[in-house]
């Protein structure tokens, strides 16, 4: 399941990590490359433990706390701290795979990858190309979102992103271990999810029907879930 957050960020926010991380020392982006990542990308990046990264990226966590679609697509049971990436004068980065696990160096802090996340911090109009690109069995998906948006998928997805032939793209990336392992199973939990509010909101929250459903809601995350 792909899911767009609108407004993960407010436009001051976005304003806000900018300043931090426009000011910073950016190097080369195969940092945190794996073998084959490495022969695909070409960008910059923030490094990773920097002053600037974690001050950018703590503001990225605090909002998404604040974000109740982001919790319901996502049932996040761990973040990665949020990376920053730069592509100008036709960066990108070519079809790949993202790492299954992910480990904070320095740290005995590991995820396993069940979800990708791309942050956009530049309006997409200041750039030309620069598409998250998203392989699925539902086909080909190009993403280019305003700033503050986030996308959220599989991060056993293929995907690529275009080369930036004018312009710069900066964004924020970053990696989640979900509740719940199988990208199904989170989609159909998000799913009885809004339909629950929908009922909800037209009914109210102690309708017998949101009730229910709200019990088959946990009892399925019981089953399917981990913490």
């Amino acid at each position: 399941m792909m899911l767009r957050i609108p407004n993960a960020l407010t436009k001051t926010q976005v304003a806000e990590c900018r300043a931090i991380i426009d000011a910073a020392e950016w190097i080369d982006g195969n940092v945190t490359s794996g073998h084959q990542s490495r022969e695909a990308k070409s960008n910059m990046q923030l490094p990773e433990r920097s002053e600037a990264s974690r001050k950018a990226g703590d503001l990225i966590l605090r909002a998404l706390e604040h974000s109740a679609l982001f919790v319901a697509g996502a049932l996040p049971l761990k973040v990665f701290p949020p990376l920053f990436n730069r592509y100008a004068g036709g960066q990108l980065f070519d079809t790949h795979v993202d790492n299954a696990m992910r480990e904070l160096k320095g740290t005995n802090f590991r995820i396993r990858s069940d979800l990708s996340a791309t942050l956009f911090l530049t309006e997409p109009e200041a750039y030309d190309g620069g598409e998250l690109v998203v392989e699925d069995t539902y086909g080909t998906h190009s993403v280019k979102l305003p700033a503050g948006d986030l996308i959220i998928y599989p991060a056993s997805s293929l995907h690529h992103v275009t080369p930036v032939t004018k312009g710069a793209r900066v964004s924020s990336f970053f990696w989640l271990q979900s509740m719940v392992r199988e990208d199904a199973a989170r989609g159909l939990l998000f799913d009885l999810d809004m339909a629950t509010r929908r009922v909800a909101a037209e009914k109210g929250h102690k309708d017998p029907t949101v009730i229910q459903l709200t019990g088959i809601y946990h009892n399925l995350l019981r089953r399917w879930g981990d913490s």
